[in-house]
């Protein structure tokens, strides 16, 4: 949430119109059943991201500060809150793709709503609520993020395999060495500046002391992924973690998620369909398991936030190739730090000194899950422009790899 004395920005309702307008341009090639699937427990349905965004709005914006305004729909609460305990009771995570109805036109029609009037309450919101909205369209970026990785599991789990979008040629594009870029380390400071909108979890910035070190100049690619696993990299247990040994034997792993190997060898299964493996593009939807073990393998490691962020900031995240229309979602190249796709660090999710999560139930946006997980940096082909930033933290737990995750290595000087 932005800093209690930054000014929002004067454009508020042009960038929120732009983001609900996304969502919509994102749910268009999908039908109601496509829409209602919940392909596995860390996914959601896309017709719940639609109504959990709006229900944001319509909850810390209109229901908290709007006077006159009444709910949609009284029963909807219940359904649409994901985590917010101060929000009361809700629908049980596991069980969305449950939720039948309302339909996604019905849904539509809610976002029409909420969106009608937002619009006709903003000239008059204080700068405190006009913040609340501001948080509320990073939300709903994080949520379109995540409508589309989600809806990638779900045509996965069809049989058929069938593609949300058509998708760019196949790459011919060939892999390039890896090189090094080396920092002398020292006092640096990290963590948001303060000059525009943040989250909590990126505040407040402090120094930490970094050894010298180098960090790759490219992603780990798919032909770099062949090697490794053609060089036994899913059957050698010196390579892995004990935890990550035990959840690949567990699940029987031995590839990125959504690869397959046939009578024509290994191939992917992405947005625009099944594509055969492209070895000059990153290596994408992989755990931090597998990338702890890669890192292992090739005689690196992986960086830490710190060392991640004092490269990246001196980069411009709108360089990327991030998600500005419904358009073909795909990494495009292997050099970039941000806008193919997030990179795991090694650093735990964790607060920072001095860290305190925002007063109330919005307090539970992201304090609460700091335990258990890894902090990734950059930002993906499924990013939305403008969304991401060097002092920006994702965070997954390390068996995840349903988001478009990969590897950039680093090494110690």
């Amino acid at each position: 949430m932005a800093r209690a004395d930054e000014q929002p920005k004067p454009d508020l309702r042009a960038r929120y119109e732009a983001t609900r307008s996304l969502t919509l341009d994102l749910a268009a090639p999908l039908s109601d059943a496509d829409a209602t699937i919940q392909p596995h427990e860390d996914a959601s349905p896309s017709k719940w991201h639609m109504a959990h965004t709006s229900w944001f709005f319509e909850t810390f914006i209109l229901r908290d500060h709007v006077e006159g305004y009444t709910l949609y729909d009284e029963r909807w609460p219940f359904l649409f809150n994901s985590y917010y305990e101060g929000e009361g009771e809700r629908h049980a995570r596991p069980r969305r793709g449950l939720i039948s109805r309302p339909s996604i036109d019905e849904i539509r029609t809610y976002r029409a709503h909420v969106d009608a009037a937002l619009i006709r309450a903003l000239p008059d919101l204080s700068n405190e609520v006009r913040k609340l909205v501001e948080l509320g369209i990073h939300h709903e970026q994080q949520h379109q993020e995540l409508f589309l990785t989600d809806i990638l599991a779900t045509l996965d789990a069809n049989p058929l395999e069938p593609a949300y979008m058509l998708g760019p040629p196949v790459a011919d594009a060939k892999e390039t060495p890896m090189g090094w870029s080396r920092h002398e380390g020292g006092r640096v400071a990290i963590g948001h500046d303060g000059s525009d909108f943040s989250f909590d979890s990126e505040r407040p910035r402090h120094e930490v002391l970094l050894q010298p070190f180098e960090l790759a100049d490219r992603l780990v690619t798919q032909g770099d992924w062949a090697d490794f696993m053609r060089d036994g990299g899913y059957s050698t247990p010196s390579l892995w973690l004990s935890d990550g040994w035990t959840w690949l034997k567990e699940n029987n792993i031995d590839a990125p998620l959504y690869w397959r190997r046939d009578q024509d060898g290994w191939s992917r299964f992405t947005l625009s369909g099944r594509r055969p493996i492209e070895a000059a593009l990153p290596v994408t939807h992989v755990s931090y398991y597998e990338a702890e073990a890669f890192a292992t393998w090739a005689g690196a490691r992986l960086p830490t936030e710190a060392e991640w962020e004092i490269v990246g900031a001196d980069h411009d995240p709108a360089d990327g190739n991030q998600l500005t229309s419904a358009a073909a979602v795909m990494p495009v190249g292997s050099d970039s730090l941000f806008g193919d796709c997030w990179q795991w660090t090694g650093s735990a999710y964790s607060p920072y000194p001095g860290f305190a999560p925002e007063a109330g139930t919005i307090g539970e946006y992201n304090g609460k899950f700091m335990c258990g997980q890894f902090v990734l940096k950059g930002a993906s082909c499924a990013t939305p422009r403008g969304h991401s930033r060097a002092s920006y933290r994702n965070f997954f737990y390390p068996a995840q790899r349903w988001q478009f995750t990969g590897v950039r290595l680093a090494r110690n000087v």
